[in-house]
């Protein structure tokens, strides 16, 4: 066992002091924080110039007025569209907006023009196309004499609200706000799964390469077992991992703080008003504060600690995969790729898997992807949001507890053989024979 400590501490003290470590792990949350900014800033200040549009609408079925919108300025000058032509090549305006006569009152379709020499934006194309539709909506209610409050009237927003049947029932149901809360958070501790597994699985295989392929690992199988060496390093990189991930777990959200604090940001603010479920879910302030509610109330005491479970679970099963894998290939990098596939194929299904379960939490599917070891440790972090019943969490747990042990012992064999096995170019055929050789 003095060994084994000895392995692991060669391993993580070897990659925690090394430089692009250290600037990885500082760097990776500053990089988050400028991402969400720069993203903030690219959508406060990347607006279109402002645009003075001249409206010809000889039939007046706007009745010369029509709101403006965001850096769109419109006026209705009476000239003859030629006229209008001239002024906007002398600089007047930026461009002309034809209003053709309607020929049908109940026509849904209307085509417009807009004459400019200079293209506009896909916004502005959209604004002055809802500007129109407004106004030729009103011109429709006042030629059809119908009450526009009692046409209001007839546009109602349903919103609706689970409750448990009984008053033990599990949960209280998820209504939109938390449906699309879950589901981003499910797709976030998915993803972060689904690249964690893949970086430091490969981490892993190159380790076992660089080693096997400098014949250092000859030296260092005359003092231990080779069982002792891959668990060694399995433990030591992913000892690394979890050194990340804490750090980034602390410093992401004290980084979100503090950033919230030195533009003015205070959370007692971010309450949603009363009846903020009949408001316009264009209203991004409210929609804003909802989701922060939300997000308060996600249960993070048992997510968090169920997702590092997962993680330690799927990093173990599938990084003793990849070092049996890198004991296999030989001179030849290129084998590794072909080696691997049978690895890779199962977290790609993972990963297309958890798609579906975050459209569908509970269905046949997502309850098969969270049990089966191979998937679960991908898919079941993305349904721990959704109040996922505890007996399925704990049967899944237990069949990968099963199955990490399974898997490491069979890659033990595999790589006990592999580890020093040169010049030959391996099957898969091969590397099962493996598994049955006596010691």
């Amino acid at each position: 066992m003095n060994k084994l400590g000895i392995i692991i501490r060669r391993e993580y003290l070897s990659r925690v002091q090394k430089r692009s470590f250290i600037l990885t792990t500082l760097l990776t949350p500053l990089a988050f924080l400028l991402l969400f900014v720069v993203s903030g800033l690219i959508g406060l200040y990347s607006g279109d110039e402002d645009r003075r549009i001249a409206v010809s609408d000889p039939s007046e079925l706007l009745q010369r007025t029509m709101r403006d919108g965001e850096h769109l300025f419109f006026s209705f000058p009476q000239f003859p569209l030629d006229t209008l032509k001239a002024m906007t090549q002398r600089g007047l305006y930026d461009g002309i907006l034809e209003i053709p006569p309607l020929a049908d009152i109940r026509t849904k379709r209307h085509t417009i023009r807009l004459y400019s020499d200079s293209q506009l934006g896909i916004d502005a194309q959209s604004n002055i196309e809802e500007a129109v539709a407004d106004r030729l909506r009103d011109h429709k209610i006042a030629t059809l004499q119908i009450d526009p409050a009692a046409l209001e009237a007839l546009d109602t927003r349903v919103s609706l609200e689970p409750r448990p049947i009984t008053e033990s029932g599990e949960g209280e149901g998820a209504s939109s706000m938390k449906a699309s809360i879950g589901a981003g958070l499910g797709m976030l501790m998915g993803f972060v799964m689904y690249m964690a597994v893949f970086i430091y699985g490969m981490m892993i295989m190159r380790s076992v390469m660089e080693e096997k392929t400098s014949r250092i690992v000859e030296v260092m199988i005359s003092s231990v077992k080779p069982f002792q060496l891959m668990l060694g390093k399995i433990i030591g990189v992913g000892a690394v991992s979890l050194t990340q991930f804490v750090i980034w777990i602390i410093t992401i959200p004290l980084l979100a703080t503090l950033a919230g604090m030195v533009v003015g940001f205070d959370p007692d603010t971010m309450k949603p008003p009363p009846g903020a479920e009949q408001i316009d879910p264009n209203d991004a302030q409210v929609m804003v504060a909802m989701a922060y509610e939300e997000l308060t109330k996600v249960q993070w005491s048992s997510i968090l600690p169920l997702f590092l479970v997962y993680f330690l679970g799927g990093y173990l099963l599938y990084a003793s995969l990849f070092a049996a894998v890198g004991s296999a290939v030989g001179d030849d990098i290129g084998e590794s790729q072909s080696l691997t596939a049978p690895i890779s194929i199962p977290i790609v299904l993972a990963f297309i898997i958890l798609q579906a379960a975050i459209r569908s939490p509970h269905s046949d599917l997502a309850v098969f992807g969270s049990l089966f070891p191979l998937f679960s440790p991908i898919v079941m972090p993305a349904r721990l949001a959704f109040d996922v019943p505890w007996w399925q969490v704990a049967i899944s747990i237990a069949l990968l507890a099963g199955t990490v042990l399974g898997f490491v012992w069979l890659s033990a064999r595999i790589y006990r053989v592999g580890i020093l096995m040169y010049g030959k170019k391996v099957t898969l055929k091969e590397i099962g024979k493996w598994m049955f050789y006596k010691d």
